[in-house]
């Protein structure tokens, strides 16, 4: 079987990959609305205001683990047999937004950084709830990839 990095992270297929969702990830800031909405769009324009390339460059170095995370997601998708990815990863979205946000968690634990540990555990409750959101798109991120 073949498995979603040998898919997706290629050495012809990973820059694509990246760019695809890099493009999903500002898809999905600026269709955010509302007070929580301002807060995400105008944190977005300051960081990659900061530092250009900030978020693909995130992106390059997040996107293995994340491609690990949904691995077995999309094992179980596979098995099932039942031929629409998208929809699959939607009835599973408390899934999917756990097992990415496991990633960050992670990286949380670990950070000696510790006032942006602080910032990220205020901001990790509305993270889920923003991830779950974001599964449609990543459900079509990944059809796009010809899964």
């Amino acid at each position: 079987m073949t498995t979603l990095r040998d898919r997706l992270l290629t050495d012809d297929m990973r820059a694509p990959f990246v760019a695809d969702c890099v493009k999903v990830i500002e898809a999905e800031v600026g269709s955010k609305s509302g007070m929580g909405g301002l807060v995400i769009k105008t944190a977005f324009k300051t960081v990659k205001a900061v530092k250009p390339g900030i978020i693909p460059d995130v992106v390059n170095v997040l996107i293995e683990d994340f491609v690990t995370q949904l691995e077995p997601i999309y094992i179980d998708y596979e098995s099932t047999d039942s031929g629409d990815l998208r929809r699959y990863l939607i009835t599973r979205a408390d899934n999917v937004a756990d097992s990415l946000l496991a990633i960050t968690d992670g990286r949380a634990e670990r950070s000696k950084h510790r006032t942006l540990v602080k910032a990220y555990n205020k901001l990790r409750p509305q993270g889920k709830k923003q991830v779950v959101a974001a599964v449609p798109r990543i459900g079509d991120l990944l059809v796009s990839q010809g899964l």
